[in-house]
């Protein structure tokens, strides 16, 4: 398979030709290729009429992308890329995301399958707002132009979407369905309003989702530090399907690595257990015991004091009434703040401090083992403890947890050792341990100095340990998570109203059900400032409660757009039902989702998202499937000058500009040809103009010899001798065969487009030979017609105008005369294993490690014949004169390698 220098040497040998192959803006020169004598002038690949000619046939077909029904024999395939946020227009990212997804699905209809490939538009959000607000213009209407424009682009580009099956998530008849699932979640006490500290991006003015928060500062806004405040939010129980989440990822091994660790590691499962530390002097209602979380409950013995997160609920208990001791714990709340601010609470760990509040509790093994005052643990507040983790609470055990072991040393606190401090494999020291061994955080140990559990295995006495404490009423196994509920209010206009309405008698009361959709009211006066705009809209507030019947208020806040692209692919499948989201049986043919493409940059925010809304709704009885995506696919940013495309650096390149200069398929084949897909596009102007003389290359040729071809196409194939045309039956062959493997693999389509191109040289190499008559017209006609249906997924409009040329069946309205103008559901070509295989091949032959020559042996020649005539080839015997040869590694086919002194 090519490297990145092959697919460059490619497309420069197809770059070699004359003037004639310029764009438009270039000096014209329609000269025939060199060797080749013509009397007419040469027809000229013209992309703009291509393809206006093209995208108008396809546009008055709307049914031309059409999935089959439930009754389609064909096998299903759904591939889908993520939808855009319509703020702007369409960029190079999307292009390129968009052109895997095309290709991807233009060979699989090729291949006999039944095809869904639908497209949308997650058209609510701060993305979308923001920009409203910037043009001056109200969300729906800049939105809904937004979309007319991105609509028209996708069209241009030639993307084969069913756009029946369009869905807009900002329209009634789709945000309805949020609604109605909101409700469906609290009925089941999914979702629940509750006071918390929550993330408030000032520039957007609504809270995030922790999710949202990258390095302390908004996902959308990378410059602004994200603040903490306390506000009444609704949340989603995602943890209820914590452990589900978790276990899901090892059936996903259709999803790369990189994004199932990301998930492991942001749900963040912990095994351990609950203890609790009796107080020594409770605090009144406040409570008279600490709940610490552990992983390493066989350490507790070695505990010599309890640490609190600053805004643990029992420090205010705990300080009283001591003014210095509530300024110093207020420092601490300010220093974690700026530290999670700033997305930097490891900085915390390097400089740990904490605050004595002269309270102690009780250690409740060492006190059941008679420990007496040796179970006092004196109460500390930490900087580096937080109440994310846990219980915000933990044991301090400085003899075994580096941390622990740095404050105790700092504040002079007992280091008391319970576990063996060992390498594997050394003896266990006598007696107390040296100093040099601590902290040893091991669990390849035994416990000592830890009453009735002495002698014990680590893992052995966490197991037991845990059971006592549950047998005693102190503790209890427990497993905690990294991953919190999901906060989904925003104190935003551009959003889903949440159906909820509060009432003085009744409560928090649910919108029924037969008055949805709570519809979002029009000409609303936005500002940054005072909560959701909705708030000053009393038309909207007061309502009527459905309970009582009295005075009530309708909730203000919107749903996070999080929401609407959690389960918008399944709406595809039935995208207008009005009695419900979509017809259980039209999810059940497609899902789940075969193929899913999408920046990796949404591993954490909507894939977990729309995996816990999967589970949700198959425990409607929505669905069968657990999981909403067979297989994912990440692709690479594009960049341009070393930098991620972004309009405040000035290095945007407009699809419409490449797409008028040089053709959509240029466009959108250079997307697919600069780099593997899976890694990031470092954009060149330059190599869009390459491929444009590329695909003119391809139309002269074709139409210089189409003809013959089409003449030649009722011809039967027959073998070809060995002596003529068999390079070029090869070269296709193989071509087919690597084009057909890239699709099935890794999505290199940047070789497959390297091969096409070989090929493109292998056929103008044998013209001299067609053109004399050497090569039989029928070899030339089908090598024609396979090489325009590999290019049928790369280069759409190009290969429809040339299957249309070869076949020569169009009558005067346009309509084709028999089936072989359906391009688009042609079956793809088959290779030949016997006629792939070369007859010889070059052997690189290396002298310890660096190449000195070449040879040209058959392909089947077995290894001592590859040996003898290495060493037997002139450059390599002067090179071995006077050397003593150690050995000769041939590796088959591939090369071979002299090592000598």
């Amino acid at each position: 398979m090519p490297d990145s220098n092959a697919t460059t040497q490619a497309l420069d040998a197809g770059d070699r030709t004359k003037a004639s192959d310029a764009p438009e803006a270039g000096p014209r020169n329609d000269a025939p290729e060199a060797g080749l004598r013509s009397d007419a002038r040469e027809p000229r690949y013209d992309p703009a009429a291509i393809e206006a000619k093209w995208s108008a046939r396809w546009r008055d077909n709307p049914a031309l992308y059409a999935a089959e029904g439930p009754t389609s024999t064909k096998p299903k395939y759904y591939v889908l890329e993520m939808l855009p946020y319509p703020s702007g227009v369409l960029h190079m990212g999307h292009v390129r995301n968009y052109s895997i997804g095309d290709a991807l699905a233009r060979y699989m209809w090729m291949n006999g399958y039944n095809v869904l490939h639908p497209m949308g538009w997650d058209s609510f959000g701060l993305p979308a707002e923001n920009a409203a607000l910037k043009a001056g213009a109200q969300p729906r209407r800049w939105t809904l132009g937004n979309i007319a424009r991105m609509k028209e682009q996708m069209k241009r580009l030639g993307f084969a979407y069913d756009w029946a099956r369009e869905v807009t998530t900002c329209l009634p008849e789709y945000y309805r369905w949020n609604q109605w699932f909101f409700l469906k979640l609290y009925e089941r006490g999914l979702v629940y309003r509750k006071l918390s500290r929550v993330n408030w991006c000032p520039a957007c003015a609504t809270v995030l989702a922790n999710e949202q928060v990258v390095g302390g500062r908004c996902w959308r806004h990378e410059d602004v530090v994200v603040e903490q405040r306390e506000l009444e939010q609704w949340f989603a129980r995602t943890t209820q399907y914590s452990d589900e989440l978790l276990a899901g990822l090892e059936q996903l091994d259709g999803w790369p690595e990189k994004v199932r660790t990301m998930q492991r590691n942001w749900i963040g499962r912990s095994e351990g257990a609950l203890v609790d530390f009796a107080l020594e002097q409770p605090v009144g209602i406040a409570g008279d015991k600490i709940t610490a979380f552990t992983t390493r409950l066989d350490t507790i013995f070695g505990a010599t004091s309890l640490q609190l997160a600053p805004e643990h609920p029992l420090v205010g208990a705990l300080i009283g009434n001591d003014p210095a001791l509530h300024a110093q714990v207020e420092q601490v709340v300010a220093e974690q703040r700026r530290a999670r601010e700033s997305g930097d609470l490891g900085e915390l760990d390097k400089a740990k401090h904490g605050i004595f509040t002269g309270k102690y509790a009780i250690n409740p093994f060492v006190s059941a083992a008679g420990g007496g005052d040796a179970a006092r643990m004196p109460i500390w507040v930490a900087n580096y403890i937080v109440t994310d983790y846990g219980t915000g609470a933990i044991m301090s055990v400085p003899a075994h947890d580096e941390r622990d072991y740095e404050f105790a040393r700092k504040y002079d606190l007992p280091i008391k050792v319970v576990v063996l401090p060992r390498r594997t494999g050394e003896p266990a020291p006598e007696g107390q341990p040296e100093e040099s061994l601590l902290p040893y955080s091991g669990t390849e140990s035994l416990l000592i100095n830890s009453g009735e559990f002495s002698g014990l295995a680590c893992e052995e006495a966490q197991q037991k340990m845990a059971a006592y404490a549950e047998q005693h009423g102190f503790g209890k196994p427990s497993v905690t998570y990294r991953l919190k509920d999901w906060g989904i209010s925003r104190q935003r206009y551009w959003g889903t109203p949440i159906p909820m309405l509060y009432c003085d008698a009744c409560g928090i009361v649910p919108v029924p059900e037969n008055e949805l959709p709570v519809v979002l009211p029009e000409n609303v006066e936005i500002t940054l400032t005072g909560g959701s705009p909705l708030a000053r809209l009393p038309e909207f507030v007061n309502t009527r409660c459905p309970s009582c019947g009295g005075a009530a208020r309708r909730e203000t806040d919107t749903m996070d757009t999080f929401v609407d692209s959690s389960w918008y692919f399944y709406r595809y499948t039935d995208p207008g039902n009005d009695r419900q989201p979509f017809a259980p049986e039209n999810a059940r043919q497609w899902f789940p989702i075969d193929q899913y493409i999408g920046g990796v940059e949404h591993a954490i925010l909507h894939l977990i998202y729309s995996r816990f809304w999967t589970k949700f709704m198959r425990d409607l009885g929505m669905i069968s499937n657990d999981e909403p995506a067979t297989r994912l696919f990440t692709q690479g940013m594009v960049i341009k000058g070393g930098a991620k495309m972004s309009k405040s650096l000035g290095n945007v390149v407009s699809p419409d500009e490449m797409a008028d200069r040089y053709g959509a398929d240029s466009t959108r084949m250079y997307a697919l040809f600069a780099a593997p897909p899976d890694r990031d596009l470092d954009w060149q102007d330059a190599g869009v103009e390459g491929i444009h003389r590329f695909l003119s290359r391809v139309y002269r040729f074709v139409m210089r010899h189409a003809d013959a071809a089409r003449a030649a196409q009722q011809s039967k194939v027959v073998a070809l001798s060995p002596e003529i045309g068999r390079k070029l039956e090869r070269k296709l062959h193989q071509t087919i065969k690597r084009v057909t493997q890239d699709f099935a693999g890794r999505w290199h389509f940047n070789t497959s487009i390297a091969a096409i191109m070989e090929l493109v040289n292998e056929l103008y190499a044998c013209e001299p030979d067609i053109l004399a008559g050497n090569i039989p017209a029928v070899h030339v006609a089908d090598a024609e017609r396979k090489l325009v249906l590999l290019l049928a997924p790369f280069a759409p409009y190009l290969a429809h105008e040339l299957w249309e040329i070869l076949n020569a069946a169009v009558s005067a309205g346009g309509a084709a005369e028999d089936g072989r103008l359906d391009l688009l559901h042609h079956p793809w070509p088959k290779y030949s294993e016997e006629l792939a295989r070369a007859d010889e091949v070059e052997i690189p032959v290396q002298i310890n490690g660096k190449v000195r020559s070449r040879i040209t042996v058959a392909a089947s020649a077995a290894d001592d014949v590859v040996r003898e005539l290495a060493l037997n080839e002139e450059k390599i015997k002067a090179a071995l004169a006077g050397k003593h040869l150690v050995k000769a590694i041939v590796v088959t086919g591939k090369l071979v390698n002299l090592v000598v002194k």
